[in-house]
């Protein structure tokens, strides 16, 4: 009589239902309230309790009774073992439906509880339970703090095994491992990567092995499961899924496939180069072909989806369109690639062609973009992959580009001073953006491209004309101050240093070929000032090298067209400056034993020598710039003695065997130590010093030798 039958017998379960929550509250006894909680479950699972009734079940039993289901191992005479448990976790389960109670510590505290049932031998009777820990996992993985506790409390290796299990429900262990990796993929891969290879091993195998549209659902599922990360490539493991995946992919694009069929493929295609680059496909004719093709289809996939723009087609393929970018991006590197090259030269001229005509789609489109568009993600794809063209490929296209480059600089400019809010497409992003300003630096991917074109007259007048210098100085200064924030421990070359050295690139070009620019810009004196703030600091860095060369040889280029500027008369920076660029110059080459003989030979420091192949031509130019500038500034010999010049060039001639000094570099210390020589006395006395004319002479040095003759 106390407790009444429910909605099936009495047609009222909501007023039952109540009279149930009304006994749960007023038990006497456990078993009293089991019999309570038995009713009230039985409503849950008929998915009779809207979210008031639901609240009013947690208000009534809250997470103490549910939890003390869950641990209890004496169940009801007559009932299964899993009774309690399984009663237990269909409340957590009804609790979890509410995004607060999901999120609450004492659901987060479970997640060890719910993977240990995932991973217990599931009989006919203990299915219900599984639905139940799947209902509230991913209730989990939907709240804020949800992903971080799956990963730390182990769930990932549980959802895996599960899966590998193939039991009940494993197709939701596979679903959930693809939410997660989608929220907290580096964080899944460098706890659980075993696991994880192990999913991605049987997903591979049954992609190679299926004949059916498995093929092409699985094409949509395995992106989800290739890290960007090492476990694919340094583990035997990984290199049979990436082998089997190849396999896979060159039977489903060697078929006739339809849109729907082709597109998942590309995606997955597209996933793979991002972790592995080329990597994956093996060397040889067969993987020479399948490269061709790739990087063809997704030529003329970006080709039908951007030559005649149907917006609403358009939106619906910028997905796989930003897949191809990646592969067409891959063409490029692969075209240029001279070691061990996966393809011949007949295909590098085929697919050079190909990639062109794609490219001339990509400007077509984006001189179609309007203002209003400009924050999206796949304009920012579109514009990358254009930069990746422009850094290696100028002299086809000249004019679309020439057209286009207003809009470049326009679209690079709002990023950088507003700060996009808009998130990369994942497949735009090949390179890390380690030390971007913002998620999308535009101007990052192209200044390869824009140090080309300004060698050119026309590009370089357009880009003058739209305010590039300005913009590229500002982006200079925001990204020097990226790098003086970071670490100062030597560190792979990071992308903010790569787009320095690349903007000092651009100014070198627009020095040598538009000093009146330099002259009446005032960008330029902006510019000269951080040179000389910043050579100073970076050049005992030595694994800034190469960024200290571009710094030097830009700001002593500068100084002889800015000699006016009050920054170089003498100040303290100025003086710092020139210290700095003179060492830098003066310190590259040493006399070391040569083996063929007894005597010395000049050679590049040992600290110069693993950075001497990017620098040799900075530091030639910078040798002629610190010449030019020895005659504009009165104070220069006198910097050049205190950083002891003029002393270790000529000690360090009297002592190396000529023939061991290309030509190239007799040249350079002859302009230096000649001029040093005309505009100081003191400078002078020092090459004299060190038998300066009867190495002159050696060395053919006649106008250097001329001027320490004359008294």
């Amino acid at each position: 009589p106390r407790f009444p039958a429910m909605a099936s017998d009495s047609g009222d379960g909501h007023a039952t239902l109540k009279r149930c929550l009304s006994v749960l509250r007023d038990a006497r006894n456990d078993s009293e309230q089991f019999a309570a909680l038995l009713l009230v479950t039985r409503a849950v699972k008929a998915g009779e309790v809207d979210a008031k009734t639901r609240r009013q079940i947690f208000d009534a039993i809250g997470f103490t009774f549910p939890t003390r289901l869950l641990i209890s191992r004496q169940p009801p005479a007559g009932c299964s073992p899993h009774t309690f448990r399984a009663l237990g976790l269909t409340l957590l389960a009804c609790f979890c439906t509410d995004p607060q109670l999901a999120g609450h510590s004492q659901i987060l505290n479970k997640i060890p509880t719910f993977s240990d049932i995932l991973l217990s031998p599931c009989d006919p009777d203990s299915t219900s339970m599984v639905d139940d820990v799947y209902q509230c996992l991913s209730a989990v993985l939907a709240t804020p703090r949800g992903p971080r506790e799956l990963v730390t409390k182990g769930a990932v290796s549980a959802l895996c095994q599960a899966y590998l299990n193939g039991g009940h429900g494993s197709e939701r262990a596979l679903t959930l491992l693809v939410g997660l990796l989608a929220v907290a993929e580096a964080k899944c891969w460098q706890r659980d990567a075993p696991q994880l290879l192990a999913v991605l091993s049987k997903l591979s195998s049954d992609f190679l092995k299926a004949e059916d549209m498995t093929k092409f659902e699985l094409c949509e599922v395995l992106p989800h499961f290739i890290p960007l990360s090492p476990p694919l490539t340094e583990s035997s493991q990984g290199s049979e899924c990436l082998c089997r995946l190849y396999q896979g992919l060159a039977d489903v694009l060697g078929s006739k496939l339809s849109q729907s069929q082709r597109d998942p493929a590309l995606k997955l295609a597209a996933g793979l180069v991002q972790a592995c680059g080329a990597g994956w496909i093996p060397a040889g004719s067969a993987g020479s072909k399948f490269l061709a093709l790739l990087v063809n289809l997704a030529c003329v996939e970006v080709r039908l989806t951007l030559e005649e723009p149907d917006p609403m087609e358009v939106e619906g393929k910028k997905e796989v369109v930003t897949a191809c970018y990646v592969l067409m991006e891959m063409g490029i590197q692969e075209c240029l690639r001279e070691e061990k090259p996966l393809l011949e030269n007949v295909q590098k001229m085929q697919l050079m062609r190909i990639m062109e005509e794609a490219f001339g789609a990509v400007i077509f489109y984006l001189r179609q973009v309007k203002q209003e568009e400009l924050q999206d993600p796949f304009i920012f794809a579109s514009v990358r992959v254009l930069g990746a063209w422009l850094a290696e490929e100028t002299s086809s296209l000249k004019q679309e580009i020439c057209e286009l480059l207003p809009f470049l600089v326009d679209y690079a400019r709002k990023l950088f001073k507003e700060g996009s809010p808009a998130v990369s497409v994942p497949q735009a992003e090949l390179v890390s953006t380690e030390g971007s300003a913002f998620p999308q630096d535009a101007l990052r991917f192209l200044l390869p491209g824009f140090c080309h074109l300004t060698a050119e007259d026309r590009p370089r007048d357009i880009l003058i004309s739209e305010g590039a210098a300005a913009l590229l100085c500002e982006y200079f200064l925001q990204q020097w101050e990226v790098l003086s924030s970071e670490c100062t421990a030597p560190a792979p070359l990071t992308s903010t240093e790569m787009s320095l050295q690349t903007v000092c690139g651009v100014f070198l070009n627009l020095v040598v070929t538009a000093p009146d620019l330099v002259r009446r810009d005032k960008t330029f004196s902006s510019l000269m000032d951080v040179l000389m703030k910043s050579l100073p600091l970076l050049l005992p860095q030595k694994h800034h090298l190469v960024l200290a060369a571009n710094i030097a040889t830009l700001g002593l280029m500068m100084a002889r067209i800015l000699v006016g500027s009050a920054a170089l008369q003498e100040t303290q920076s100025s003086k710092e400056f020139f210290g700095a660029a003179i060492r830098f110059l003066s310190e590259a080459h040493v006399a070391q034993a040569d083996p063929s003989s007894a005597g010395l030979a000049l050679a590049v420091s040992p600290a110069y020598a693993s950075a001497w192949a990017d620098i040799r031509e900075l530091w030639l130019l910078g040798m002629q710039a610190l010449a030019s500038c020895v005659p504009l500034f009165p104070w220069l010999p006198h910097a050049a003695l205190q950083a002891r010049c003029p002393r270790g060039l000529s000690q360090l001639l009297s002592r190396v065997a000529p023939a061991s000094v290309h030509f190239e570099l007799v040249a350079a210390f002859q302009a230096v130590l000649l001029e040093l020589a005309r505009a100081s006395e003191q400078c002078r006395a020092v090459i004299l010093s060190h038998r300066g004319t009867e190495w002159a002479n050696l060395y053919g040095m006649a106008a250097l030798e001329q001027c320490l003759a004359e008294q």
